[in-house]
């Protein structure tokens, strides 16, 4: 009687973990999961992009600085 119930729980557990990895699967589901990761995607790398100039700009500030690159030539 126990074996029956284990067996008997174990099948409805399986069954439960199939139909949820096959609505995972649904085309709609998985649309929406592409989506929301290219969207997550696009975030980091306009973020990345963002401190790449940010430093970049800061950096050229930095040298322009140290090399007098930054005043004004004067000819007369």
């Amino acid at each position: 009687m126990i074996r029956r119930l284990f067996y008997l729980s174990l099948g409805a557990f399986l069954s439960m973990w199939v139909m949820r990895k096959l609505q995972a699967l649904h085309p709609h589901h998985v649309a929406r999961k592409t989506v929301h990761n290219a969207a997550g995607m696009l975030e980091q790398v306009r973020d990345f992009t963002s401190d790449a100039l940010g430093e970049a700009a800061g950096r050229e500030i930095e040298l322009r600085a140290r090399f007098g690159l930054d005043k004004p030539d004067h000819i007369d």
